[in-house]
């Protein structure tokens, strides 16, 4: 697995670079942990290149897509690579030129990918509901927890909505007018006419037959409508005078739109993905050991192709249909097996390059997010993955026996979402649930014991024998203010180490300082973190606050600039404390050791410290 990303800037560049130049690319887009590109042309040696680039886990060609799998970092390569393409300008129809089946899989995905993290967010919400009512029956008449219970179904009754917030930057359509399109199918007004269409009563318009379709909860009724807006738009911006296309080009887009939709696209859209729900649910009914079989086994392989994205519309259909989902208890199945897998590799493994992915990777996982497990570990190794495979079928069939079902959506199935099958009409589907994950976990783990995986040895470097051995040596701290363990960060990229080892600070003063004598090696550019290296050769990133990239500078003022030569003490940043709590960020700035892999032991020392005081002892290999 390649180094990790710390110039975004340098990382995004690259990649266009190696792929053809922007010119070459007519898309892009991201996901959780991959960067979408759609290529006019594909070079021979492209994707070897890219999978070979420091930051870069793998390289993966799937539905007419070049994908460049990152990690959880991928947001902010992608931040500077939309700036260096200047995709949102370009008019070149290359979703023309692909596949239907291309065409679908990159519309779901470039739709529901972006908010993903919000669905998965509620849907965890709902798991703790569902197991406080289980604990206690009585709280549903709490006014507390039925305000929770609507907070989280909120993201999913106003589904088309994120659908087109998300989309409208996929399709390149006026966000604004996306959203409104969106907004009128959710109105609760439609929902009394669907209604009363739904009770008999003939209803019309402009003497045309509404159908009762309603729109909440509905994913592929929104990606059709920005499908179809793109070319309305364009249509009237083509043929309207500049002058009156503010007011006019909403206004018509508008007219035609919402009762095409209405008419239309929506009943047929809504048939399709109810006629996909009902052909899953009746192959879980009447062969459920062979769905859950080949579900749990094959999961994970939808995700090496990026074909995953095209169940979500299945998944949430049945959800609004049923009220239950037959198949998602088997994705997080899936991913617990990866996990199981993955854990599996680091006990076994005698490389401590090896174990120090895996651990990182395992952690991710936990959280539903299986790229870095599988590209970085299980996949390259192939018979960890091929165990996880065998161990998520016989997890998968375990549950099937015991009717388990998810009552909640889980945007991101894993171990945390295993509450979500809880039903008390349903009592065995939680326990199916556990055993399932258990045997999928625990099954992957021992199978990678027994089966065993082929790594390469790492050779010992001999030193010459006038080779003084290298000394340990400490970092001071940058920030003042209370030093904590790296794992207290509320950031996970950091906490679980897969970022590097170090310190995590809250600070108390908004001032920078060099912890030690080194080298500017790169300052963002929205100066909100800074790469140093030590005169013993550890790379230090500085990362003040999370989330702060979004600032995009404001708030912040360097003293140096990369290639600038340092002394421990000397200023370096400046930030506004005030202002960026003021804008909801965390000031938290986590400091790690970015090659953390050349040395042996971080000890850190906690609690208040003034900046210059030692904060990180690192002890060398």
């Amino acid at each position: 697995m390649s180094s990790k990303v710390r110039d975004y800037e340098k990382l995004a560049g690259d990649i266009i670079a190696a792929v053809g130049g922007k010119d070459n690319i007519s898309e892009a887009a991201h996901c959780a942990t991959r960067l979408r590109l759609v290529l006019k042309e594909t070079t021979a040696d492209a994707k070897e290149k890219v999978s070979a680039m420091a930051g870069v886990i793998t390289v993966v060609e799937s539905g007419g897509q070049f994908q460049v799998v990152i990690g959880t970092h991928v947001t902010d390569v992608y931040k500077v690579a939309a700036e260096m393409l200047h995709l949102e300008n370009s008019e070149d129809g290359s979703k023309a030129s692909k596949g239907i089946a291309a065409a679908v899989i990159g519309a779901i995905s470039g739709c529901v990918s972006p908010i993903v993290y919000v669905l998965a967010a509620c849907g965890l919400l709902q798991g703790a509901l569902i197991i406080a009512t289980a604990l206690y029956p009585d709280v549903v008449d709490n006014t507390t927890f039925q305000v929770l219970t609507y907070m989280s179904w909120t993201p999913f009754t106003y589904l088309p909505v994120l659908i087109a917030l998300a989309g409208s930057k996929y399709f390149k359509v006026d966000t604004l007018l996306a959203v409104l399109c969106c907004c009128a199918l959710v109105n609760p007004s439609w929902g009394e006419i669907a209604g009363r269409i739904a009770a008999g009563e003939p209803l019309t318009f402009m003497m045309l037959p509404l159908a009762e379709t309603t729109y909440t909860s509905t994913v592929l009724p929104p990606i059709i409508v920005l499908a179809l807006l793109v070319y309305v738009e364009r249509f009237f911006k083509r043929h309207m005078p500049e002058v009156l296309q503010p007011i006019f080009v909403p206004l018509c887009s508008y007219l035609i739109m919402v009762p095409a939709t209405l008419l239309v696209v929506g009943p047929i859209t809504s048939g399709v993905a109810h006629g996909l729900s009902t052909a899953f649910q009746a192959f879980y009914t009447h062969l459920p050991w062979l769905c859950a079989m080949v579900f749990g086994a094959f999961w994970q392989v939808f995700v090496i192709f990026g074909v995953h994205w095209t169940f979500v519309p299945i998944f949430l259909t049945e959800f609004e249909q049923v009220g239950f989902s037959t198949l998602q208890a088997f994705c997080g199945i899936a991913v617990c097996a990866q996990v199981g897998a993955v854990f599996g590799v680091w006990f076994k493994s005698k490389s401590k390059k090896t174990k120090g992915v895996a651990m990182s990777a395992g952690l991710t996982g936990l959280f539903g997010i299986t790229e870095p497990t599988i590209y970085g570990i299980t996949l390259p190794l192939k018979k960890p993955f091929i165990c996880a495979c065998i161990a998520s079928a016989a997890g998968s069939l375990a549950a099937s026996f015991f009717g388990t079902l998810y009552y909640a959506f889980a945007g991101l199935a894993g171990l945390l979402t295993v509450p979500n099958a809880y039903n008390a009409a349903n009592p065995t589907s939680l326990t199916g649930a556990a055993i399932g994950t258990a045997i999928a976990l625990v099954g992957a783990f021992v199978l990678v014991q027994l089966v065993g995986f082929e790594e390469k040895v790492e050779e010992p470097v001999l030193e010459e024998k006038e080779a003084l051995p290298a000394l340990p040596f400490e970092l001071a701290s940058p920030i003042k203010g209370e030093v904590k363990p790296l794992s207290a960060c509320k950031d996970l990229a950091f906490a679980s180490g897969a970022m590097g080892k170090g310190v995590v600070i809250e600070p108390t003063e908004g001032k920078v300082y060099a912890p030690c004598d080194g080298q500017v090696m790169m300052l963002f550019e929205t100066l909100h973190a800074i790469g140093l290296k030590s005169e013993n050769g550890a790379e230090l990133l500085i990362h003040v606050g999370l989330d702060t990239v979004k600032l995009n500078g404001q708030g912040f003022k360097a003293y140096v600039q990369g290639g600038d030569s340092v002394k421990k003490g000397d200023l370096l940043i400046e930030f506004d404390i005030d202002f960026i709590e003021e804008k909801g960020l965390s000031v938290t700035t986590p400091m790690v050791i970015t090659n953390a892999d050349n040395y042996v032991d971080f000890i850190p020392s906690t609690g208040n410290h003034l900046s210059g005081d030692k904060v990180l002892d690192i002890i060398p290999a």
